[in-house]
């Protein structure tokens, strides 16, 4: 190989791996952030669940309405063909489902519940990374799952009924992040389109709410309304980390760094809230556990012969400058 193209392709090379280094640390915050939430919301009663997501959506539209100024992206916006939009809208839905069901099982005592949904949320993402955008599994990897698999079924008949709330967490979750990694957009532009669709939409909610005298941002104290107003910049840091974590690492990656918010989540619910935890459901935790060491061995000796790393082209799309 001539000595210029071979200085190069390291370049490259160098700058895909920076890139993708990034892209772990982007979402490993992200998701210690998502962890950390079950400690968040219950501080917004006496609003009710749809009135917290009303006051996310609309917050984040605020919020995400500046950044997207600060960083010029409206071009790319106006430049977005109908049929992104509409898949736009569908993440919208996907993700306002997600956040929906996520507050009405933190405030309503099933925090251990919606953590099982995001140990579940992985399997998602690796199976969509396998099926639908053919990324590649190692053996250790199909062990860890097939790990991972039993013990979300040993989970299940703990509870003796079809975990709705974890279902509902998990599948949301999973096509809303395999959507973020197909669109044409970075994180700032993907997340203010969202915000865009459903944002009005919120507004007009919580008008109706403060018309009806059925809304509680005002009339509860001042540390209530800068609560609800919080809501806009604890929704928007997460997902925007997220966003170029997706656009930045293959989905096997991403599903690996999903577990970190429900351990967070476990351990508030057990050792805060203080939820039942049976012997059978210490055993299903377990196994979702050792499944997670396979993945971090496996990661750990492959380091050195890393996969292929995603495109440079497309790594910049995450970036967020």
């Amino acid at each position: 190989m001539p000595p210029l193209m071979n200085g190069s392709t390291q370049a490259v090379g160098r700058i895909s791996r920076r890139s993708g280094s990034q892209g772990v640390i982007f979402g490993t915050v992200a998701y210690v952030l998502w962890g950390l939430f079950p400690a968040y919301w219950p501080l917004l009663a006496p609003a009710g669940a749809i009135e917290m997501v009303a006051q996310r959506i609309a917050w984040t539209m605020v919020v995400m309405v500046a950044v997207a100024l600060l960083f010029g992206r409206w071009p790319v916006l106006r430049a977005l063909p109908a049929r992104s939009w509409l898949l736009v809208a569908l993440a919208a839905v996907l993700i306002t489902v997600n956040w929906i069901t996520y507050i009405y099982g933190v405030n309503s005592g099933h925090v251990v519940e919606t953590a099982l949904g995001y140990f579940i949320n992985p399997l998602v993402s690796v199976l969509f990374g396998v099926v639908v955008l053919r990324e590649r599994l190692r053996v250790p990897q199909y062990v860890a799952l097939g790990v991972a698999l039993l013990a979300v079924v040993v989970l299940a008949v703990d509870y003796g009924r079809v975990p709705v709330i974890s279902l509902t967490l998990a599948l949301s979750f999973g096509v809303y992040g395999l959507l973020k990694k197909t669109l044409p957009l970075d994180a700032v532009s993907g997340l203010t389109a969202e915000s865009l669709v459903l944002g009005p939409l919120a507004v007009g909610y919580l008008v109706w709410l403060g018309a009806t005298g059925a809304g509680t941002f005002t009339g509860h104290g001042l540390g209530h309304t800068l609560l609800l107003l919080s809501t806009g910049p604890v929704t928007a840091i997460p997902l925007l980390l997220f966003g170029a974590s997706a656009r930045l690492v293959p989905l096997v990656t991403l599903g690996m760094l999903q577990y970190l918010a429900p351990i967070l989540q476990f351990a508030w619910g057990v050792f805060v809230k203080h939820e039942p935890m049976p012997t059978s459901r210490w055993l299903g935790f377990g196994l979702v556990w050792l499944a997670l060491l396979v993945f971090t061995v496996d990661a750990a000796r492959r380091r050195p012969r890393r996969d292929r790393v995603p495109e440079l082209a497309e790594t910049r799309l995450g970036q967020l400058d």
